[in-house]
């Protein structure tokens, strides 16, 4: 399976956990909950599709990590960024520590099983 199209898969299974785990950090989202997963499996996708285009064209697994963490982190910021609605409140530790392990792990797993198709 190429990189581009394993870390979509991973980024978007990923993308769902990311989203359910506001349940924990945050449980007064409960009654937002199925579009914070929605958002959260977009954002796994669209930051699964980058990583996997990245570590198909740099073979480095140090540098596939730090990119992941560096995009998981900028896609969950700019989600964080924006206030909750019902209260004014940021989330941001919330948002972006599960944005930027999911980036992380993404990241390694391209580098490490994704199969470049020649």
């Amino acid at each position: 399976m190429k990189k581009p199209v394993f870390g979509l898969l991973l980024g978007g299974v990923l993308g769902i956990f990311d989203g359910l785990s506001a349940l924990v950090s945050a449980p007064e989202v409960a009654p937002a909950i199925i579009g914070i997963v929605i958002g959260s499996t977009f954002k796994g996708i669209i930051a699964g599709v980058a990583i996997g285009y990245f570590s198909q064209k740099v073979k480095s697994l140090p540098l596939g990590i730090v990119f992941g963490l560096a995009i998981g982190a900028f896609l969950a910021f700019l989600v964080a960024a924006m206030p909750d609605p019902q209260t004014g409140k940021h989330y941001y530790w919330a948002i972006m520590l599960p944005g930027s392990l999911v980036g992380i792990i993404v990241g390694y797993a391209t580098q490490k099983y994704g199969a470049v198709r020649r």
